[in-house]
C-alpha cells in the first residue's frame, strides 16, 4: 500500500467544480489554493474568476451571482473565512443564499495532514471546524483525492437546503 497524498492536484478541483457546474470562481488570493489560483489566472474555459479585494465582498458578489442564477464557488483562506463571519450570518444564513466555500487551511503543520485538525498547536487552523458548527455552516474536509465526491454533496446539500456549506482544503494544492 503507497504512502497517502495530501496534495489534490488543481485539475481535479477543476474537474469537480465543473462537474457541478460552477461558472464563477470569486476569490480573495490564499497560499494554500495557490495552484489553483495560478491555473485560473490562465483563463479556464467556462470559469470566470473574479478577484476581490477581502472577504466581505467576496460573499457578497457570491451571492449577488446567485441571486442572477449563476453558480459560483467562493475561494477563501481560514483567516478570511474568520473576518467575515458577520457577513456570511447575514448574507449566508439570515438571507438563506446556498454559497459554497472553498476554504484554505492557511498554518496548518505538515506534520497535521491526515490528522484531525482539533490538534493542531496553530488557533487557525483548530478553530475552523468549530466556528463553523458554531455558525451552523456545514463543513466537509478535502485531504486527498478521495475527498473530492464532498464537492458534489455540498452543493446538493447548499442547494437544498439554501445555505453556506464550506470545503476545507487541508493542504497545498498541487500544480498540474
Amino acid at each position: 500500500m503507497g504512502e497517502r497524498s495530501f496534495n489534490i492536484p488543481a485539475s481535479r478541483y477543476l474537474d469537480a467544480l465543473r462537474r457541478n457546474g460552477v461558472d464563477h470562481f470569486v476569490a480573495v488570493p490564499d497560499w494554500v489554493q495557490l495552484g489553483l489560483h495560478v491555473r485560473l489566472e490562465h483563463g479556464v474555459e467556462g470559469l470566470a474568476l473574479v478577484r476581490c479585494s477581502n472577504e466581505d465582498q467576496a460573499v457578497c458578489v457570491s451571492a449577488g451571482l446567485r441571486i442572477a442564477g449563476k453558480r459560483p464557488i467562493t475561494v477563501v483562506q481560514n483567516q478570511g473565512l474568520y473576518a467575515c463571519i458577520n457577513t456570511i450570518r447575514a448574507v449566508g444564513l439570515d438571507a438563506s443564499l446556498p454559497i459554497v466555500f472553498l476554504v484554505g487551511q492557511f498554518g496548518r503543520e505538515f506534520s497535521n495532514f491526515g490528522q484531525d485538525p482539533a490538534l493542531s498547536t496553530r488557533n487557525a487552523v483548530r478553530l475552523l471546524e468549530p466556528v463553523l458548527t458554531a455558525l451552523g455552516v456545514r463543513f466537509w474536509r478535502l485531504e486527498d483525492e478521495s475527498d473530492l465526491k464532498h464537492v458534489d454533496e455540498a452543493f446538493a446539500y447548499a442547494d437544498k437546503e439554501s445555505r453556506p456549506a464550506a470545503l476545507i482544503v487541508g493542504a497545498p494544492t498541487g500544480w498540474n
